[in-house]
């Protein structure tokens, strides 16, 4: 017998929205930042950008520090050193996502793809290489505002459920199996869009456009690593996927059908 599935009110399939500027800078006001880094120069040097930009900025010298501060206050994201001593960034990440989904773009010298995979897998949402720009900076942080405000202004909360994975819109949760399964930011995202427009295939370049929220070269490398960790997360063999399949050509599809 198949397994019935249901969706309910159908997430729309377009791009997000880009806030106008008076709404951008006013969210700019309600964001708290935690920049973390070993390097006392650069850290001085994103404060001083973010706050002139006008973000609210937090700074931590190392892994502990942050992981304190974090106990203590309510942070919107984190901006994360990888190359730092004692407690390195990745470990940092791995403690961070025990407590929190909040977005944690990583600040990398690192610019070896092994390197970059293993950030994502322990959770990370984004990197940055270094040396950068404080623009490279902005844009992925004007990113994740369009993400979260996206989120936010929706009036009709929804729910998507195909067989047994179930996305609550209004309490940000997903179950699978009946199991509530923690999934970062960008994955609930993912997950998300491509629940939107079950068994339509859907390219990497377009994923990483709507899902990130700008272009980047080495953009599609991302959704790869972000697939294949939320196949570990919701498929019952990451290996042989029943939901997340791969589209040779085309991309990623959620696929409902069952044979």
């Amino acid at each position: 017998m198949n397994t019935q599935f249901a969706q309910i009110s159908a997430y729309p399939t377009r791009e997000l929205p880009k806030p106008s500027f008076n709404t951008m800078e006013q969210r700019k006001k309600d964001i708290q930042v935690l920049v973390v880094d070993d390097e006392e120069g650069l850290r001085n040097l994103l404060r001083a950008s973010l706050v002139k930009a006008g973000y609210k900025v937090t700074l931590a010298s190392n892994g502990q520090e942050a992981l304190d501060l974090f106990s203590r206050y309510d942070f919107s994201l984190v901006l994360l050193d990888v190359m730092m001593p004692g407690m390195d960034g990745f470990a940092t990440c791995v403690e961070l996502r025990k407590r929190s989904n909040v977005p944690v773009v990583m600040l990398t010298a690192l610019n070896r793809p092994d390197d970059i995979v293993h950030g994502f897998g322990l959770g990370a949402d984004d990197y940055i290489t270094k040396p950068f720009t404080f623009r490279e900076v902005e844009a992925r942080l004007q990113a994740i505002m369009r993400r979260m405000s996206w989120m936010e202004s929706q009036l009709d909360l929804q729910v998507l459920a195909f067989h047994d994975i179930v996305l609550n819109d209004e309490i940000h949760e997903v179950r699978v199996r009946g199991d509530i399964v923690h999934l970062t930011p960008i994955e609930y995202q993912l997950l998300r869009y491509l629940m939107s427009m079950p068994d339509k295939p859907v390219s990497k370049q377009d994923l990483f456009r709507n899902v990130w929220g700008y272009d980047m070269a080495g953009g599609t490398n991302l959704v790869e690593v972000a697939v294949r960790r939320l196949r570990e997360k919701i498929e019952k063999d990451a290996s042989s996927p029943e939901y997340l399949l791969t589209v040779r050509g085309a991309g990623y599809k959620f696929n409902t059908r069952r044979d």
